[in-house]
């Protein structure tokens, strides 16, 4: 019998090499598209016209950045989309873990009845009129909770968090209720500091889908001091209703150059709107990973 028979096998060089080279070139074809939209939005406008800025950037143009820096509408509609992100996340994870919380309790009578009750709505919505009249009827269009109200309670969400819940020992929820813990104390003591993954997961979800929503607030949002910087990404990039190279510019041959340079100011303001979602993710890196991997395992 060979010695060696159970000892670990390595891969071979040559296909450590070939996954190498596999994850370099999957690493490229996501990260360039953003790259390619720097190096643009930081090149010269002429060259940055002409399509023929690649690996580099061709001259030095900052003066977009500058535009948009001083824009009061954008920075406005960029005010708006945090106070969405913050009030929306905040409400998520708490609709989140205290309808997760009583679903994972055997003594809930009526738990399966609810638990269909709130996957049946997650596959079958009643679409976009109803959900239309619901928000004027409840007097909620054209205001800013129009956005927030019905974002703040996410079923998907409720069910990955009391699949996570469930993975907790019914144990220590006994252990505390004989030491006299009420439900409000094992879920804030327990349940909350044990559920770091899950709700990192979901906080991310929502910070990502938040910031890059438009079609709520193209609906129920006409008033446009209240939109926030999605829609006016959009009326800068699709409608094309805001003319970047209005801004304050006096000479003729500066307002010349800054027509030149209109798509280049789209290019900034891609970068702008998108570097603050991207660095949030370094924050629930540590339990994002974990978080995901739980909760699709438990069933």
């Amino acid at each position: 019998m060979d010695k060696n028979s159970n000892t670990i096998k390595h891969g071979s060089a040559l296909g450590d090499a070939m996954i190498y080279v596999l994850m370099i070139f999957a690493g490229f074809i996501t990260l360039y598209p953003m790259y390619y939209v720097f190096i643009l939005s930081i090149s010269d406008p002429i060259e940055a016209a002409t399509m023929k800025v690649y690996f580099y950037p061709k001259g030095i143009y900052l003066r977009a950045y500058n535009i948009l820096i001083h824009d009061a509408k954008m920075w406005r509609a960029f005010g708006n989309t945090v106070l969405y992100v913050i009030s929306t996340t905040v409400l998520v994870l708490f609709t989140s873990v205290t309808c997760a919380y009583p679903l994972t309790s055997s003594k809930l009578k009526g738990r399966k009845f609810l638990t269909i009750f709130l996957i049946i709505p997650m596959y079958f919505s009643g679409g976009l009129i109803p959900s239309f009249l619901l928000v004027s009827r409840l007097g909620l269009y054209n205001t800013i909770w129009a956005l927030i109200i019905p974002a703040s309670f996410n079923i998907w969400y409720i069910i990955l968090t009391r699949t996570f819940f469930a993975g907790i020992p019914e144990s220590l929820r006994e252990s505390a209720r004989i030491d006299g813990a009420n439900n409000f104390t094992i879920l804030s003591r327990i349940y909350v500091p044990l559920s770091k993954p899950i709700l990192a997961v979901v906080s991310i979800y929502t910070i990502v889908n938040v910031w890059n929503s438009w079609f709520s607030s193209m609906v129920y949002q006409p008033n446009i001091s209240i939109q926030p910087l999605q829609m006016y990404l959009r009326r800068v990039l699709v409608e094309q209703t805001i003319d970047l190279t209005k801004l304050s510019m006096a000479e003729a041959e500066a307002l010349a150059r800054l027509r030149l340079s209109n798509n280049q100011l789209k290019y900034s303001m891609i970068i702008l709107t998108t570097l603050p979602v991207i660095f949030t993710y370094p924050f629930f890196q540590k339990h994002f990973v974990k978080g995901v991997m739980l909760g699709s395992l438990k069933g």
